[in-house]
């Protein structure tokens, strides 16, 4: 499944305690923290916004010194409840010079999502523990293993957040079904 993202995403409600005590007992360990600075785009020939659902999201990212370029498009197209995404990112040596080269292509800046990111790994899941500026804490849990297709990631993704025994007090809140730069322009 290269170039397909299958994930969910949570509010946090209360502190990731519990959560990351959880992961630590089933043998992950954090990454260091990073910020991650990214910048959405729209394209001049074709309007992200102008769709009752907006399904597809240009990216630049800057990460502690380093910078990529991302393209998503959500699927299915149509619909407010997402399954997946197709995913096509690439490092750029020089993520000032992709936004000259956005702007003299008329592209133009939606939005900007600056947050504080930490991330877990086990059992091919990547945790996402993230303090979104604007909007709060979340935690994103994507399948980074090996599948046939998008229902086997969804259901081994869904069994693995099932099988993390998350009570109350664990801190997971609602389930979020849009990305961030859909929360920082209001498109709920």
């Amino acid at each position: 499944m290269e170039y397909t993202e299958v994930e969910q995403k949570f509010r946090l409600v209360g502190p990731a305690a519990g959560l990351k005590e959880r992961l630590t007992a089933l043998g992950a360990r954090p990454g260091s923290p990073s910020r991650q600075v990214d910048t959405y785009y729209n394209a001049p020939h074709r309007d992200f916004l102008d769709q009752e659902v907006v399904s597809e999201w240009l990216r630049v990212r800057v990460e502690d010194g380093t910078a990529s370029v991302n393209f998503k498009r959500f699927h299915p197209i149509a619909s407010p409840v997402k399954t997946h995404c197709d995913e096509y990112e690439s490092t750029v040596a020089d993520a000032e010079a992709v936004r000259r080269l956005l702007a003299s292509l008329d592209f133009t800046e939606l939005t900007v999502v600056d947050k504080t990111r930490e991330e877990w790994h086990v059992d091919g899941i990547a945790v996402a523990f993230d303090r979104v500026a604007g909007l709060g804490e979340f935690v994103e849990f994507e399948f980074k293993g090996e599948a046939a297709t998008v229902a086997e990631a969804t259901a081994r993704l869904e069994a693995f957040i099932g099988g993390l025994g998350l009570g109350p007090g664990a801190g997971l809140g609602e389930r979020v079904r849009l990305g961030y730069p859909h929360l920082t322009l209001g498109l709920e």
